[in-house]
């Protein structure tokens, strides 16, 4: 479970404070953009990307001048194949809130986005999928995007669909939702790891050794 995507999800819940990133993390992907653009767009510094440095050596630096430090976050990121990922473990993924204001973030033709934000302040956690014809359609963990895509394909393959309402009864959904929901992270980004083909080394996440950059928060 070291690389994958799974791990990512087994480790939701965990507070253990790490030089790098390991519990709690928020996953946004995507392909047909260059991967700078990208990442500048979210708001990396031109600089930073330039030193590639680790983040647990970036936490030990002083924050970009001009801002409050209190203000700022950190994003690990890298690229694998046609992917750009980028690693958040704050509050949420700044794609999926960012794109509504920021119009240099809204997807365009081609570019396929997939974002996971726990949304820890504006529960419940969801999926938020761009195929390249610039709609954005959601899930929340637990559901499909009802577009009956490939990424759904996967979620459902994975487990990582539970009952509905229309399915099942009020009561029965509630109980397995307590049963099972501890584990739903790990079966959705089981999911996104079998969509993508994507695999991030949860050792190198989790020392810190991923280069990343400052991110301000909303």
């Amino acid at each position: 479970m070291t690389n994958g995507l799974t791990w990512i999800g087994a480790h939701a819940y965990t507070a253990t404070p790490v030089p790098g990133m390991c519990g709690g993390i928020s996953l946004t992907l995507a392909r047909g953009i260059d991967a700078d653009e990208f990442l500048i767009n979210l708001g990396a510094d031109l600089d930073q990307l330039a030193a590639r440095t680790p983040l647990a050596e970036l936490r030990s630096q002083p924050t970009p001048p001009g801002h409050d430090p209190t203000r700022y976050a950190y994003a690990m990121y890298g690229s694998e194949g046609e992917w750009t990922y980028v690693l958040e473990n704050d509050h949420a993924a700044t794609w999926a809130t960012g794109f509504r204001r920021v119009p240099s973030m809204r997807p365009g033709p081609g570019e396929e986005i997939l974002c996971a934000s726990r949304n820890l302040y504006s529960r419940p956690a969801a999926i938020l999928h761009v195929e390249g014809d610039e709609v954005i359609r959601r899930a929340e963990f637990g559901t499909t995007t009802g577009h009956e895509s490939a990424l759904d394909a996967a979620l459902t393959a994975a487990g990582a669909v539970f009952p509905s309402i229309p399915d099942a009864t009020a009561d029965e959904v509630t109980a397995y939702y307590e049963q099972h929901g501890a584990g739903l992270p790990a079966l959705v980004f089981t999911a996104l790891g079998a969509y993508t083909g994507l695999s991030i080394d949860q050792d190198a996440a989790q020392a810190g050794n991923l280069p990343a950059f400052h991110l301000l928060t909303p």
